[in-house]
């Protein structure tokens, strides 16, 4: 490959963190109107290299180039005007600002009296959002929107910025099916309009689906740059994760074990839009929650955990009245959520590895009524290895380490509890391979102690993998209770939660001028 076809050259990039060296010798193309992949295991320096190219991390040696510019020392503001942009995974947007607001922050537009430009702002977000085939008012703020409409926001806000390359990480984890289609259209337009995309991702479908080339990165060195075509699946998840790894199949659960109720829900409502919900959770059973995204499914989870209001129905958890009004009267009754936002509920990321593992367990780090650095660091050792974390110091802020091992501190500070009803929302999301299959494993395991689980997964292939059962949601309300038996397939857990309620008139999907507000 000659240097008039890479609009990106990264070469010999070496960076360290306090002595640890977590890039070592990687180089990495990008050539004009492609989409090329990037994965790795958690840890592996994927965010780390794409911080380089935005300006944000300084590199301790190598080369830079864009456009055939070489770089020494790329400032972000460099890298901004040479028309690098990032779509994060964790959202950096303003949820009391509205949409158009965001996607011009910092950016705005003036008119000639030098006044804010609010109709000029609305009817460009207007354009950028119909590009990604999205029916959304600008003017609607952003914290009351669903996840997925973050996460288009974010995407309209870097093609506001005119990138000319673009870097999407993991753009489509709190996407719909359908959303997903069409974002990937969306990918093949720029593409053809001769914009590169760096396309971070876990998932093997898409990258087959979408990427021309990877590139997989492995304890911050190169392993593999190929053309996406000339690869199995099989090799590029050994690549991802060091080993010989089934593709992510049924995971054995031992069905006798499934006894008496845990958890019963009638005619549950909430101030957040469920209405009559009902549904049970036996001991040693997974029940996944399933439906469309604004189908109400992370609403019920948060009301179960005592985070929203309760407006009628009744809940019981072992035969007995359950009524949570806070997240400490759910832990008081062995319920424990891994949430679907890590870094904005499930950890305090500016606190260490070691405060944050041990954050729901304070009471058994106790000696005589004081606080025992001794029990605590014990405890976050212990921890540590059980739940295989990546850190080299337990002391060192939960935000330093990878999406994958933020996710494993979030799930171990839970199970630590040994909780009786667990509810995962998006327990993967951001994860690779080999920690997907070490999460769902965990999670049949801890059904086979005889516990219940509520899975909620916009991934098909999860649910297939762990529920027993599968309660189907659309707009705020149970529509079907289906059986595991018969649904194999992704296809065939779509086309189940697509069809259940259409005899009622329930439809299918959600728009935003309606959902806005939920999930």
């Amino acid at each position: 490959m000659t240097n008039e076809t890479s609009v990106v050259r990264m070469e010999n990039i070496h960076k360290q963190f306090s002595g640890v060296t977590v890039l070592n010798d990687v180089s990495f193309d990008l050539r004009r109107g492609e989409v090329h992949a990037l994965a790795g295991g958690n840890g592996a320096g994927k965010s780390t290299l794409m911080k380089i190219l935005q300006g944000v991390y300084s590199l301790d040696s190598g080369t830079v180039q864009i456009d055939g510019k070489s770089f020494t020392n790329l400032s972000i503001e460099d890298a901004r005007n040479a028309g690098i942009g990032m779509v994060f995974q964790e959202f950096s947007l303003v949820p009391t600002m509205s949409v158009a607001q965001n996607i011009f922050m910092g950016a705005e537009k003036t008119d000639s009296f030098r006044f804010l430009d609010k109709k000029g702002m609305y009817k460009q977000s207007k354009k950028l959002l119909e590009r990604l085939g999205v029916d959304l008012d600008p003017n609607v703020e952003v914290g009351t929107l669903a996840t997925g409409y973050w996460q288009l926001t974010e995407i309209a806000k870097a093609l506001r910025a005119n990138a000319k390359v673009l870097i999407l990480d993991e753009p489509t984890a709190s996407l719909s099916a359908a959303e997903t289609d069409r974002f990937f259209d969306l990918v093949r337009h720029l593409r053809n309009e001769g914009i590169s995309l760096i396309y971070i991702s876990h998932r093997m479908d898409e990258i087959r689906k979408i990427a021309d080339r990877i590139t997989i990165l492995r304890n911050g060195k190169n392993l593999i740059t190929s053309n996406v075509a000339d690869l199995t699946d099989e090799e590029i998840v050994e690549g991802i994760v060091g080993q010989h790894t089934e593709m992510l199949g049924k995971h054995h659960k031992d069905g006798s074990k499934i006894g008496k109720t845990l958890l019963k829900v009638t005619d549950l409502s909430t101030d957040k839009g469920v209405q009559n919900v009902g549904f049970e959770v036996r001991r040693g059973e997974i029940v996944g929650l399933a439906g469309l995204m604004g189908s109400g499914r992370t609403e019920v989870t948060r009301a179960l955990f005592g985070i929203d209001k309760i407006t009628g129905g009744k809940i019981e958890l072992n035969g007995k009245p359950y009524t949570p009004k806070s997240a400490k009267d759910a832990m008081n009754n062995a319920v424990a959520l891994v949430p679907e936002d890590r870094r904005e509920q499930g950890l305090v990321v500016s606190h260490s590895v070691r405060n944050n593992l041990t954050l729901t367990r304070l009471n058994e780090c106790e000696t005589s009524g004081l606080l025992s650095n001794k029990k605590i660091m014990q405890m976050a050792e212990d921890l540590i290895g059980r739940f295989s974390i990546k850190v080299d110091d337990p002391g060192a802020p939960a935000s330093r380490l990878s999406g994958g091992n933020q996710q494993k501190i979030v799930i171990a500070k839970w199970l630590g509890r040994d909780p009786d009803l667990l509810i995962m929302a998006e327990p993967t999301a951001g994860v690779d391979i080999g920690t997907k299959s070490e999460v769902l494993s965990r999670v049949t395991d801890f059904a086979n102690q005889g516990k219940g689980v509520l899975f909620v997964s916009s991934e098909l292939s999860e649910m297939i993998a762990v529920c027993d059962r599968y309660v189907v949601m659309k707009r705020g309300k149970v529509v079907a209770e289906l059986s595991s038996e018969g649904i194999d397939t992704e296809a065939d857990l779509q086309l189940a939660i697509q069809h259940a309620g259409s005899d009622d008139g329930t439809q299918s999907s959600n728009t935003p001028s309606n959902e806005a507000g939920k999930e």
